[in-house]
């Protein structure tokens, strides 16, 4: 029996999506498998980012503000109180508006006109006669499987959670959609989603209380940016609890109560963003010989599962997933030839100061190079344009070693998931820093402070290398004796 496909791939995340469109492009015959609910569940996804965005970027969208939060002339203000709120009405339609230019993108028309073969519903890989995928009654075969079901949270052991019951960030949409937002709320969890959402809350004038198992929140980031936008969450109002584990939850009269170290809380609404797993329970992968590692599933450097006719992402994050997908893409499409490369991909934390890296930490650096690390940093305040946009708050880190190889990059601030890319390109070429002190760049724009960074490698070798600077300073002083 000959395939019928060359790819089918499985998943209701535009991840999925994407992967199809890009094997189309490539002549290739692809079957896409989505979910009844896959509209609802992108349309949400998009949401909470466009939703993110509002609480990030008030002062250019002052109309989305609550009138109470103006300073100055009612008509034509321009100042803001350090923690403006959100009006969840005009911040909802403003987002759905957006999330419905999105998905016309990504229409079931727009990926019919580059002959995929969309088939709606749930299915399950099969072994017999041939290995296969069957999704109403309809049994797909292919020479290669891409799964790319995004990933769900994974609800922790906590006594009387359930029962009390709990939202989750691919579920707050359905709660901000109602017409009164729960006052209160307790966010477990301290990743870049739990902020995000976090500080969402409080902009859209919710009590928010933050308990994080760890000692800082953001403990995968640089902790000097961790502790940044830890400060900016309190003085919005944000309460954060380090070091405290959450560990019993009850209903006490319509009010949800957690013991969260030795401190009772009383909320109304419960928000858990903490450990994720792929949602791949229901494909019968146990059948086709594929492998879970504990919540993740088996996968090879070239994104094979066990069973090496069946690909996946793992799905951290998008952009990790997005990357993934090409490398399976390739893999699937043609030979198993490409391998994963996860140094250098950027990732960010769409907060307010916003935060991006890549690479290695300071700790991690300094851990694993010793003496042989420079930290070359810069503060927003050093940029004309930020200076003139107000937007003054953050900082610019570069971590070199002394032969100027780049390991990683830090930037809390305005714009910092933007700015990040360039240090990412050079470090996935090779460059060294040198390369983006010497380029010239546009003066008083926001990534001019890249340049202003970098140079200061300059200046760190020039001051440790102390046999050039006696002989700079006899050179000159021999030049002056000549006059």
């Amino acid at each position: 029996m000959a395939v019928e496909y060359d790819l089918v791939v499985i998943g209701g995340t535009t991840v999925a999506r994407h992967a199809a469109v890009a094997a189309a492009r490539l002549q290739a015959r692809v079957a896409l498998v989505e979910p009844e609910s896959i509209s609802r569940d992108l349309a949400m996804l998009r949401l909470y980012r466009q939703i993110g965005r509002v609480s990030d970027r008030l002062k250019q969208y002052p109309w989305l503000c609550n009138p109470t939060d103006r300073v100055g002339d009612p008509e034509n203000f321009t100042a803001y109180p350090s923690t403006p709120t959100v009006r969840l009405d005009l911040a909802m339609e403003w987002a759905k508006a957006a999330v419905s230019n999105l998905e016309e993108r990504d229409s079931p028309s727009i990926l019919a006109s580059w002959g995929i073969d969309v088939v709606t519903g749930r299915g399950e890989f099969c072994r017999k006669p041939h290995l296969g995928f069957v999704v109403n009654d309809r049994y797909l075969r292919s020479r290669a499987y891409l799964i790319a079901t995004g990933s769900r949270v994974v609800l922790p052991a906590i006594d009387g959670l359930l029962a009390a019951g709990a939202t989750t960030p691919a579920d707050i949409w359905q709660r901000l959609d109602s017409q009164q937002l729960p006052k209160s709320w307790v966010v477990i969890g301290g990743n870049a989603i739990a902020i995000e959402l976090a500080q969402t809350l409080v902009r859209l004038g919710a009590e928010v209380t933050l308990a994080v198992k760890g000692a800082q929140i953001l403990t995968v980031e640089d902790p000097e940016a961790a502790f940044l936008i830890q400060a900016q969450l309190e003085a919005e109002g944000v309460r954060i609890l380090t070091e405290t584990e959450v560990t019993q939850v009850k209903c006490i009269e319509e009010k949800k109560w957690l013991q969260a170290g030795n401190k009772a809380i009383e909320v109304d609404e419960i928000l858990v963003a903490t450990g994720y797993q792929p949602q791949v329970k229901s494909l019968n992968l146990e059948g086709v010989g594929v492998k879970m590692n504990g919540r993740k599933l088996s996968l090879n450097d070239k994104l094979q599962t066990t069973n090496p006719r069946i690909y996946a992402c793992h799905y951290r994050t998008s952009q990790v997933a997005e990357y993934e997908a090409r490398i399976a893409l390739k893999n699937a499409l043609f030979f198993p030839a490409f391998k994963v490369d996860y140094r250098a991909i950027p990732t960010a934390v769409f907060s307010d100061p916003m935060a991006a890296r890549v690479g290695l930490t300071e700790p991690q650096a300094r851990e694993r190079y010793g003496k042989d690390v420079l930290v070359l940093q810069q503060y927003f305040k050093s940029s004309n344009k930020a200076q003139t946009v107000g937007e003054t708050t953050g900082f610019w880190k570069i971590i070199v070693r002394r032969n100027g190889e780049i390991l990683g990059a830090h930037i809390v601030g305005v714009e910092a998931a933007e700015l990040i890319h360039p240090i990412a390109l050079c470090m996935r070429q090779k460059l060294k820093v040198e390369a983006i002190a010497s380029m010239p760049h546009i003066a008083d724009t926001l990534s001019e402070i890249d340049a202003l960074t970098a140079r200061l490698w300059h200046e760190e070798r020039l001051k440790r290398n102390h046999r050039l600077l006696d002989w700079l300073e006899g050179f000159f002083h021999w030049r002056r004796s000549l006059l």
